[in-house]
This record gives structure tokens, C-alpha cells and sequence, in this order.
């Protein structure tokens, strides 16, 4: 079984600058910058077969380059229990669209619908005991971080082994995005 999930990749100058987020936060575990990514749809543990035929779905998308924004810092949440730190992104047409694409692919090769609404973002930190004080602290003090804008040309299909915080992610196909 491999795990997957399609994403776009963030390029080394803007990991760089994300990077320089980390610190400050006690029970914040750190991503590592080259991990950093803008998952399109996780799709989870996969035969060989139902792999091999997502890779070939997916390379009969045919959408164009876009522009991707990051934007504020925020946490995601269960109940009052903080457990990841993350960049927003803004959700431009061409991405919504693009996920929504990969989304149509999972469920006609019979895989289940993502039940929650998609949320695009980088995760750069997970949080584990962290208080929620602390956070909203921590929060305070990045608050003017504005991540940078790139240009998108490409999406991936990412595997990765089941690790605690997920990585490190390899690349099993990438699909360019042309007019």
C-alpha cells in the first residue's frame, strides 16, 4: 500500500522565507521547508492498481498556469485544542477549480469523498501540548506575515510514508499545467 495525495509544491525561495517562521512555540513541531506543500486532495493508502490508475487520471488534466498567493498565518483547531499552524492561501478560481478536478477523479475511480471542505494552506508546524494561550501569543507576534505569491506551473502526485508528521513526501509523478 502507498499513501498519496496530489499537491502543489512551494518553491525554494518562499520555503526559505516560511522557514524563518520557526521557533518560539513550545510544543510546535516544526516542518521541514522541504516539505512544505499545498495539498489538492489527500487521497490516502492505495494498491498498486488504484495508483497506477489515479497517476494516469490525473494526467489527462488540462488546466493553465496560475498564480498562487499565501496569505496570514492562523491555527487549525479540534474543539479548543490547537493542532497545526498554517499559512492561508488565497482561493483563487484556477485552484478551487483545479482541486475540485482532483476531487472528480478520487470518486470516479470509486474512492470516497473528502468530508471536509477544503480549506487551501501550508502547514508549517504541528502542535502537540501547546497551549492555546500560547499560541494566540505566538499568533500575535507573526500576525503581519504575509507569505509571497509564485507562479504555478505544475501539480505532483506525492507519496509518503506513514510517519509522525508526515514526510518526507517524494514526488511519483508531476503533470504540467499548459493554455
Amino acid at each position: 500500500m502507498t499513501r498519496l495525495f496530489t499537491a502543489l509544491e512551494i518553491p525554494a525561495a518562499v520555503r526559505m522565507a516560511l522557514s524563518l517562521l520557526k521557533g518560539g512555540l513550545p510544543g510546535a513541531r516544526w516542518i521541514d521547508a522541504e516539505n512544505y506543500h499545498v495539498t489538492l486532495r489527500f487521497i490516502g493508502d492505495t494498491d498498486g492498481r488504484t495508483a497506477d490508475e489515479i497517476a494516469a487520471a490525473l494526467d489527462r488534466v488540462y488546466r493553465p498556469p496560475f498564480r498562487l498567493t499565501l496569505g496570514g498565518l492562523d491555527c487549525f483547531a479540534s474543539g479548543r485544542v490547537p493542532h497545526s499552524l498554517v499559512l492561508r492561501v488565497e482561493p483563487t478560481q484556477a485552484l478551487v477549480d483545479l482541486q475540485a478536478e482532483h476531487e472528480r477523479i478520487v470518486q470516479r475511480l470509486g474512492l470516497p469523498a473528502e468530508g471536509r471542505r477544503y480549506v487551501p494552506h501550508v502547514t508549517v508546524a504541528r502542535l502537540k501540548g501547546a497551549a492555546p494561550a500560547e499560541v494566540a501569543r505566538w499568533l500575535a507576534e507573526h500576525g503581519g506575515f504575509r507569505g509571497p505569491s509564485f507562479d504555478v506551473d505544475r501539480f505532483v502526485l506525492y507519496s509518503s510514508r506513514s510517519s509522525v508528521g508526515g514526510g518526507p513526501y517524494l514526488v511519483e509523478e508531476a503533470y504540467p499545467l499548459a493554455a
